[in-house]
């Protein structure tokens, strides 16, 4: 039974740390439909007739995706199981802007820049600072970061309880963070402020994620990191794109290590799918470096 299979799909994803909410309840409306017909194998035909009822062109794509790779999971066991080429239903209107990859020393000097923002004598700068520095060291998102709260910091790591598709994670610390962290709460805690968020601005409450990103994007143009107004380059979000850059740079270069480090790094992250980790890992000159290499290995006929 089909309704069977999504039960393994959606137990699988969650022994990784995933909640996999939504698209269980879009699978779960795919096999009844399905299995009202009397199928119990996934069909191509199937699959397009169900999504082209979706009431919205964006809802058609997301159905189409998630029972595609749903088929494709089923059709490694089973080949009477279909799996219908991707991108049927499009692949979005907005294409994604490409990742820029920081340098340590940009990092390091977009830190210093932002305990120099305005007001001066207040946490709002220190705040700043550190967001930046806990977005740079664990990859989390911004808005993971900004609901955090006091008791989110534990012996253990920082518990995010706001991922996305509801999936909350435990996200370790290196002790330098952690340090980090214990100094701006302790600052923080001399701040008068009701609020049990983490971190805090002049209001006594978090900064939005939109003042964030200004504030991110106006010191990396001071500094040149970015271009002038209408101009592309440094975002926020590319501070994640970086670590996860990083995090792959310093992985043992073996098929076998990498593939382990990308499912690993996937789940860390807090993906729902290990393709979005993918779009991560851009090139780099270590990269590339390691990536010739075992093409060359390749071509001689070596084991990689």
């Amino acid at each position: 039974m089909l309704s069977h299979d999504v039960d393994r799909y959606v137990a699988l994803h969650r022994q990784i740390g995933l909640s996999y909410n939504a698209q269980e309840r879009i699978l779960e409306r795919f096999a009844a439909h399905a299995e009202a017909l009397g199928e119990r194998h996934i069909t191509a035909v199937r699959i397009r007739s169900w999504c082209a009822t979706a009431p919205t062109p964006n809802s058609a794509r997301t159905w189409f995706d998630t029972v595609r790779r749903f088929s494709v999971f089923l059709n490694a066991e089973d080949a009477r199981h279909e799996a219908p080429p991707a991108g049927i239903f499009g692949r979005g209107r907005r294409p994604r802007p490409a990742p820029h990859i920081m340098r340590p020393d940009q990092v390091s000097a977009i830190m210093r820049a932002a305990l120099e923002v305005s007001p001066q004598g207040t946490i709002s700068p220190y705040t700043y600072h550190y967001i930046f520095g806990l977005l740079a060291a664990t990859g989390i998102r911004i808005s993971e970061a900004l609901a955090l709260k006091r008791g989110d910091l534990t012996e253990d790591g920082l518990i995010l309880r706001t991922g996305k598709f509801d999936n909350s994670r435990l996200v370790p610390l290196h002790a330098s963070t952690r340090r980090a962290l214990n100094d701006y709460l302790a600052m923080r805690d001399n701040w008068d402020s009701d609020s049990d968020d983490l971190f805090v601005v002049t209001t006594g409450r978090a900064p939005t994620a939109t003042r964030v990103h200004v504030i991110f994007v106006r010191l990396a143009r001071q500094l040149g990191i970015r271009g002038p107004k209408g101009t592309r380059g440094a975002r926020l979000h590319d501070l994640r794109h970086t670590f996860a850059v990083r995090s792959l740079e310093s992985c043992k270069h073996e098929r076998e290590a990498v593939g382990h480090h990308t499912a690993a790094l996937s789940a860390y992250l807090g993906h729902a799918d290990v393709q979005a980790t993918y779009w991560y890992l851009q090139a780099t000159p270590v990269l590339m470096h390691d990536i010739a290499a075992a093409a060359e290995l390749l071509f001689q006929g070596e084991a990689v």
